[in-house]
């Protein structure tokens, strides 16, 4: 392979490749650690979805009936590739995974399943994994800003960006030189994909999203490796990611503070089992409900002031259909947190289409509001109108929603919601996940990246 000059590697291929464990600040470490267990629990809840089922049959069919990596959950280990997809698409599917607002990216359903398929396969040190974990944050992160707000409008982030991400936490823990990270960036770029169109008619092509991009990706990774050259100006290139996903990229995210600015510290946890987009209003409606003493009967109309993403991507869900839908439908998710003071996943199953979620359902409408959409999306802020039956206007505003860095989760309340979401998603006893839990929070000390379940 020719060896191209330093001088034409690109900063956030070199970055990817060179962070170390000891180069990140103490409290990005912690973070590190905080969002691996938290997405350790989203993919243990979503094992049981019919999508995540039919991709992981797909893949154990595919891939090797032995072998070192593990799909969380099943007996077989099989390859790294085919495993990363099984996990990347079971962590996406009970809509409680990550969620990083200015790249309106969701990192951890792609990046850790390909790093622990990885680590997994090669024997790599729990220092390395976590190193690579965060090198895909801050590679997907900043690939998610440089894409831009008319990005999303289309394309969903997680599978576009994420396919990037997965590259680089795949190949630092493959230790791919920058030349070698700059051609995994240019296969995974090139494969990059994922489109808004599936939530207009309930299909399961989320759940594909996150399974191709952190399958593609390590597969990138593994093709640089191996000299398999791929394009070198893949974000700004005339015919690059940019010119053909983007009318407002901006190139100097890609590479904003690197080393200084800790993006995967800025990542929020999600409360609700649902789309981010409707997280703000929901807390802003519980504000309302609880500082009034309302009812769920007490609301005759809710008015929730929005940012243009959450109209890009809730709009089309009018009458949802199946459990999934009903997350990106604006009119449930308040309905269900408005009745039950949380809109979790068990709320979801049982009451999405019960008449009284759905009566409350048809009262709630979202504007675009001004001050919201300026401040998105580094700000998400949640600003809601509810008019009562016996006439009053009220007014509730949050504005950090609850998992935001400024209003996160404690590593309690981290590890409750993971045990909560597995004894949602799977059958393994309770015991059994709590030892696993309290290992992750000490994997960065390992020795080796072993099977987690066992």
């Amino acid at each position: 392979m020719k060896q191209e000059t330093s001088a034409r590697i690109h900063p956030l291929a070199h970055f990817a490749a060179s962070l170390r464990w000891r180069d990140i600040p103490d409290d990005v470490q912690r973070k590190a650690e905080d969002l691996l267990v938290d997405w350790f629990g989203s993919a243990l809840a979503g094992q049981g979805a019919r999508a995540v089922r039919s991709i992981t049959r797909f893949a154990l069919s595919q891939g090797p009936r032995q072998g070192d990596c593990e799909v969380l959950g099943q007996p077989e280990g099989t390859s790294p590739m085919m495993a990363a997809m099984a996990n990347a698409a079971a962590s996406h599917v009970a809509e409680q995974d990550d969620v990083h607002n200015g790249s309106v990216f969701h990192p951890a359903a792609v990046v850790f399943p390909a790093a622990l398929a990885v680590a997994q396969s090669i024997g790599a040190s729990g220092e390395r994994f976590m190193a690579a974990c965060v090198a895909g944050y801050e590679t997907g992160i900043r690939v998610g800003e440089f894409l831009g707000r008319s990005h999303y409008r289309i394309f969903h982030t997680t599978g576009t960006a994420g396919t990037i991400a997965a590259a680089a936490a795949a190949g630092h823990l493959l230790e791919l030189t920058p030349q070698q990270m700059q051609h995994a960036f240019g296969s995974a770029g090139t494969q990059a994909a994922g489109l808004w169109e599936f939530l207009r008619t309930a299909a399961d092509s989320k759940q594909l999203h996150t399974a191709h991009a952190a399958s593609a990706g390590l597969a990138a990774a593994y093709l640089a490796h191996d000299g398999f050259t791929g394009a070198q100006d893949i974000f700004t290139g005339p015919q690059g990611m940019a010119a053909g996903m983007s009318t407002d990229s901006d190139a100097g995210k890609l590479t904003d503070r690197l080393g200084e600015r800790w993006a995967t510290a800025e990542t929020s946890f999600k409360w609700h089992a649902s789309c981010r987009h409707t997280h703000p209003a929901a807390d802003a409606l519980l504000q309302v409900m609880r500082q009034n003493r309302l009812e769920p009967g007490d609301i005759a109309q809710v008015i929730c002031h929005v940012h243009q993403g959450a109209i890009d991507v809730l709009g089309p869900v009018v009458s949802p259909a199946t459990v999934h839908q009903s997350k990106f439908s604006m009119g449930t998710v308040l309905a269900i947190a408005a009745r039950f003071g949380r809109a979790g996943l068990s709320e979801f199953d049982g009451q999405f289409l019960a008449p009284e979620t759905v009566a409350l359902r048809d009262r709630v409408g979202m504007v675009l509001d001004e001050e919201v959409d300026a401040a998105y999306p580094r700000r998400w802020i949640g600003k809601v109108t509810v008019k009562t039956a016996d006439g009053r206007t009220l007014h509730g505003r949050v504005d950090e929603p609850k998992g935001d860095p400024g209003n996160t989760l404690s590593r309690q309340e981290i590890t409750d919601k993971a045990l909560r979401l597995a004894a949602y998603g799977c059958d393994i006893p309770q015991d059994k996940v709590r030892s696993v839990v309290q290992g992750l929070w000490d994997i960065a000390r390992a020795t080796h990246v072993c099977r987690l379940i066992g």
